[in-house]
């Protein structure tokens, strides 16, 4: 089990806190309920795979944590709700929630599989959004909470992952808009995009894995803890990136400027326009500005 908390001083960081972490079971889920446990916190160890969520729940309470596990498929609604009733029942509360469980599909645009697409986007952001709402529900009547989602560069448009893509785009909106109405009522919602060596980076045909060993899910889990804790407190509507050895904020979409005004626009206009003051507005295109994410 992670014991980075131990070692740096952190321990109780999360004492009397109840978390839920979704696809806990493996990879970067399974680190980040090693870590909050360690930090002090009870855990619902959520994995469809449930022999994996079982393995981690037993790893930690050898260790002297709380953890139950959960196999419910945060795909269907009324299961997410379900997860998130287990958090209440078994510890009375729930004061985070980790949105983690996500699969990847890679696809040629004109290969792509509408099934494959739907699950994707069920699993990823309906997923989030159908465990965030069952949890927000509760953490209103609380007056407090905080909600980690999982985002990715992929956002910016990985090739050969629409559906992936869309998927985390949706996670970044969903958080703005989230953190935008729940602040006046003590709940905190942020966004990690995260790179670590797992196996969605494995099974990507475009990831460049050289080196990326000592990129462990163990180094990402420090700051999902953080997030959930008193420590960051104030921060909310964030997308964070954060590489092991390299940490930053992601910029949120903007209007740019020059914003151009006229009464009419003809097509003449608008080729006016494009190919003189907007032309420096331009982003770069997705293959200048694309790095290899998950």
């Amino acid at each position: 089990m992670a014991d980075d908390s131990r070692q740096t001083g952190h321990m109780g960081i999360l004492d009397d806190r109840a978390v839920v972490i979704t696809g806990a079971g493996r990879g970067l889920g399974r680190a980040y309920a090693e870590h909050v446990a360690a930090s002090g916190a009870a855990v619902v160890v959520n994995d469809i795979d449930s022999e994996f969520a079982d393995q981690v729940v037993r790893g930690i309470r050898q260790s002297g944590g709380r953890a139950v596990a959960s196999g419910e498929s945060v795909a269907d609604p009324d299961q997410a709700g379900e997860l998130i009733e287990r958090c209440i029942t078994e510890f009375g509360k729930i004061d985070g929630l980790v949105n983690n469980a996500a699969i990847g599909h890679h696809a040629h645009p004109w290969e792509d599989d509408p099934a494959r697409i739907r699950e994707v986007l069920e699993v990823n952001a309906l997923g989030s959004m159908y465990c965030g709402v069952a949890a927000i529900k509760r953490m209103h009547r609380q007056g407090h909470g905080v909600i980690v989602n999982t985002a990715s560069g992929s956002l910016l448009g990985q090739g050969m992952a629409a559906a992936y893509s869309a998927s985390k785009g949706a996670i970044a909106s969903m958080t703005y808009s989230w953190a935008a109405d729940l602040a006046p009522h003590g709940i905190r919602v942020n966004a990690i995009s995260p790179i670590a060596w797992t196996r969605l980076m494995r099974a990507d045909p475009k990831a460049d894995l050289r080196g990326k060993e000592s990129q462990t899910p163990e180094k990402i889990a420090p700051l999902v803890t953080y997030l959930l804790s008193d420590l960051s407190d104030g921060i909310t509507g964030q997308l964070i990136r954060f590489l092991g050895e390299e940490l930053h904020i992601v910029r949120q979409s903007a209007i740019k400027q020059p914003v151009l005004r006229r009464d009419h626009w003809g097509v003449e206009d608008l080729a006016e326009a494009f190919a003189g003051e907007l032309a420096d507005a331009f982003e770069p295109p997705p293959s200048a500005r694309w790095s290899i994410t998950m």
